[in-house]
């Protein structure tokens, strides 16, 4: 039941174990705002951090150091996927957290829950089995999804792309419970910034040169730091601009090095659509919501790493999609690098393809979604 206000509720369930949780959830509740003014109480709870127990509790705080060995990782990924291993674990794990998750639920009353965590989705469906509310899973995994995601109780699930939606259809959601809607992003990345070569005045870029964006993830992750100097010892006539996030050792160690072109390094910024619509390329891990930022924002991407398991598809699909490349070593990268920079040409056609496949509204699509289940009508529908 909605509150006396008259407002619907609803129920984020997340878990900062990586950013992209976090940043999708914060998207959607932006897009219902932006839609459906005064019209929800959203709220937001880390389901890990804030319910469970230890040591499940400290996830967010373990999943950085274990993304730092990707092969480790890949076991435990490949270890846990398909139908009957995530199954398994699933009826492990559940007697230990059954009452955090009744807890959970019990305190958190909403007309609708949305999960954007694959290790959520099942406990939660099993708890309210008896007193069901509508459930809807948003995926956040571009292409490589994990069993996790998928429930065939869940009203309805909203995946990236259509690889992700051949998944879920092989895992047993029904295919007209599923929809393609992309990954919801910042309405900030949406609408373009008016003028990119003011910022790049206003930072001290020169015109003049192509603009490489070197990025490595809100903690600087990855073999950023080995990238920056190959492109740096290359000399390409080029400017090049590194976002180190969080991580201010690698800025200092970036910032000593013996430069030989134009460079600007930067530590973490909420000024990413301005920096990606200056930018000529865009050099990333292959993290989803950056990718999907750089569709937005027209970007030839250069991909140098990837987690493996659940970034795996993530590479295949823009290398498939003509819309970057995958350049797991530094000399890689700057062949890819070099060749965008000496041929504007193949660069444009590189930066017209991640346009085709860009997805700018899907976070003000789920709004419409989510408020379709609750039955709230736009405000067009409502004057009609």
């Amino acid at each position: 039941m909605a509150e006396p206000s008259g407002r619907k509720r609803v129920l984020f369930l997340f878990s900062d174990t990586g950013g992209g949780h976090r940043s999708a959830t914060n998207a959607m509740i932006e897009a219902m705002g932006l839609e459906f003014p005064d019209t929800f109480d959203c709220k937001m709870v880390d389901v890990f951090r804030d319910y469970l127990p230890a040591p499940l509790r400290y996830a967010p705080e373990i999943y950085p150091p274990m993304t730092k060995f990707p092969e480790t990782w890949a076991i435990s990924y490949r270890t846990t996927d398909g139908k009957r291993r995530s199954r398994a674990v699933i009826r492990l794990l559940f007697p230990y957290v059954a009452r955090s998750i009744r807890r959970l639920y019990r305190e958190n009353p909403a007309d609708i829950i949305v999960s954007v965590h694959p290790l959520v989705n099942t406990a939660m469906l099993r708890t309210m089995k008896k007193h069901p509310t509508p459930f809807m899973t948003v995926v956040t995994d571009m292409v490589t999804t994990h069993a996790f995601w998928f429930d065939r109780r869940a009203d309805l699930v909203v995946v990236p792309t259509d690889e992700a939606r051949e998944v879920a259809i092989e895992y047993g959601i029904p295919a007209g419970n599923v929809r393609v809607v992309g990954l919801p992003t910042a309405e900030r990345f949406r609408v373009p910034p008016a003028d990119p070569m003011a910022f790049r005045d206003a930072e001290g870029w020169r015109r003049d040169l192509p603009v490489i964006l070197v990025v490595g993830g809100g903690d600087g992750m990855g073999p950023m730091e080995a990238v920056v100097k190959a492109i740096n010892e290359a000399e390409p006539n080029a400017t090049l601009v590194a976002i180190c996030g969080r991580n201010e050792a690698l800025q200092e160690r970036l910032r000593a090095l013996p430069w030989t072109m134009p460079h600007h390094i930067y530590g973490f910024t909420s000024q990413m659509p301005e920096f990606m619509a200056a930018s000529d390329m865009l050099v990333t891990k292959a993290g989803p919501g950056t990718i999907s930022e750089g569709f937005i924002a027209g970007l030839p991407l250069v991909i140098y790493s990837r987690l493996p398991g659940q970034e795996d598809g993530n590479v295949q699909y823009v290398v498939d999609q003509k819309a970057g490349v995958w350049a797991p070593r530094p000399h890689q990268v700057v062949e890819a690098v070099r060749r965008w920079v000496n041929d504007p040409a193949a660069r444009q056609a590189a930066s017209e393809a991640s346009r085709r496949v860009a997805k700018p509204n899907a976070a003000r699509q789920i709004a419409q979604i989510i408020a379709d289940r609750v039955g709230v009508f736009s405000p067009a529908r409502r004057s009609a």
